[in-house]
C-alpha cells in the first residue's frame, strides 16, 4: 500500500513538473514552414496547456515547442495572408503539421474552410 501511494505521489509531481516545463528555442530558427490546421469551437473553455481557456474567437495558436506568450506570425502560402498569434498550447499531434491555429486566426489567413494548408512561421521579438 505505501509504495502505491508512493508511485501516486511520485506521478503526481512528474506530470506537474512536465505540465510545467519550460521550452526553449533555438535562437538560429526564427522560422519554419509547414502545414497548419486549425481546431474551434468544440474545445472552447477547456484549459489550454498554458492553463487559460481556449477561446476560438482569440488569436492564438498551439506549437509543440515554443515557449507560451511568444508571439508568432503566420502566413498562409497559398494567399500571402498573415495574422499574428500568441502560442498559448502545445500541439499540433500529427508529426506533418507544425501548428494549430484557433478558428479566429484561421479565419484571417483564409484557412479555416479548407482545413490545412502551408504556412510559413516567423517568430516574433
Amino acid at each position: 500500500m505505501k509504495a502505491l501511494r508512493l508511485l501516486v505521489v511520485l506521478s503526481f509531481f512528474i506530470c506537474s513538473h512536465l505540465a510545467h516545463a519550460s521550452y526553449s528555442v533555438d535562437p538560429k530558427i526564427r522560422s519554419q514552414q509547414g502545414i497548419a490546421s486549425w481546431y474551434g469551437d468544440n474545445l472552447k473553455n477547456r484549459p489550454t496547456a498554458s492553463g487559460e481557456p481556449f477561446d476560438p474567437k482569440k488569436l492564438t495558436a498551439a506549437h509543440p515547442s515554443l515557449p507560451f506568450g511568444t508571439y508568432v506570425k503566420v502566413t498562409n502560402m497559398r494567399n500571402q495572408r498573415t495574422v499574428i498569434v500568441r502560442i498559448n498550447d502545445r500541439g499540433p499531434y500529427s508529426g506533418k503539421r507544425i501548428i494549430d491555429l484557433s478558428r479566429a486566426a484561421a479565419e484571417k489567413i483564409g484557412l479555416r474552410r479548407a482545413g490545412i494548408g502551408p504556412v510559413k512561421i516567423q517568430i516574433l521579438k
